[in-house]
């Protein structure tokens, strides 16, 4: 078994095709064949029901797909922690990061790293926490920052390093104002028209649960919206949303106004434990979490925990 008939073996599981997974692995799909071949003949199970059009995974194949991910991962890491000897000159970075910490910790931190390893390369990956968890499990991500208070990090193979605490938070246009005053509680923001978030968005399950808690119901004029779009909707006065003290710390046209009963949410930076991170990772490691301690001390409803 070796690493070309693992590339294979996976790119023939996420396409379910052989000829498409032989075109992106630029080969001919009788070479691709006959590497499945000899690696089914290796192993001593057949890895695909084959069928014409629908090519999917046996009970052997479906237990190897994991393994061979994994297998995958480390071969790039150490590929890529070689090419970070060279003093950071080269290298890569695949971050993970729920939407709301992307416009904020994470925009801060991409834009300081650019800055001093401008040649490593850096790929981001914007999802919710459970999702993230997935692709960190998978090999498919160095570091991801997980929101721990709605998802805990399982698993002996990964680590959770707490990050900060944030508060909780109501944006409201400063032009196009619907609150008055600087705090509030759940029961005079329920009627206001408000904007809630994909149900994908950890943050929006935090939210309505909080809500039911308290026995109310939202009044919610526009959902499923992304953290992009729901700022710029606040911005023009469409209504109102909850979000993280650190995506109102530097929203534009917004102000923040404080929650009586406060809702908190704990961010996280995990990673594989039994794959040792790459001097690139790592640098942005310290980094995220020296970037979380300058947004803590610049808000009084943000803490690091690190």
């Amino acid at each position: 078994m070796n690493l070309e008939q693992l590339r294979g073996f996976t790119a023939i599981a996420d396409v379910g095709h052989f000829t498409r997974a032989a075109e992106q692995l630029h080969l001919t799909q009788p070479s691709l064949s006959r590497q499945i071949a000899t690696l089914e003949q290796e192993l001593g199970s057949e890895l695909f029901h084959r069928a014409r059009g629908n090519i999917t995974l046996t009970a052997a194949g479906q237990a190897l797909l994991p393994r061979a991910r994994r297998m995958l991962a480390d071969e790039e890491s150490i590929r890529t922690e070689m090419a970070d000897l060279a003093g950071l000159r080269r290298g890569r970075v695949r971050l993970g990061a729920p939407p709301s910490l992307c416009v904020s910790l994470v925009a801060e931190a991409l834009s300081i790293f650019r800055t001093r390893y401008p040649g490593v390369q850096l790929q981001m990956f914007e999802a919710g926490s459970h999702k993230l968890l997935e692709q960190l499990d998978g090999g498919a991500l160095d570091l991801a920052l997980i929101v721990t208070s709605e998802h805990a990090v399982n698993g002996s193979h990964l680590e959770n390093l707490p990050l900060l605490e944030e508060q909780l938070v109501v944006i409201d246009s400063l032009e196009h104002s619907h609150l008055a005053g600087s705090e509030l509680d759940l029961r005079a923001l329920a009627p206001v028209p408000q904007l809630a978030f994909a149900h994908s968005y950890d943050l929006r399950a935090s939210t309505a649960a909080a809500y039911k808690l308290a026995g109310l119901v939202p009044n919610i004029v526009v959902e499923g919206g992304e953290m992009d779009a729901v700022l710029r909707f606040v911005q023009r006065g469409l209504g109102v949303a909850v979000v993280p003290a650190t995506v109102a710390l530097d929203a534009p046209g917004v102000r923040s106004i404080a929650l009586r009963e406060p809702l908190a949410r704990t961010i996280g930076l995990a990673h594989r434990r039994d794959v040792s991170l790459t001097r690139a990772a790592t640098a942005m490691q310290h980094l995220l979490s020296e970037t979380a301690a300058q947004l803590a001390a610049r808000h009084g409803q943000i803490s690091y925990l690190a």
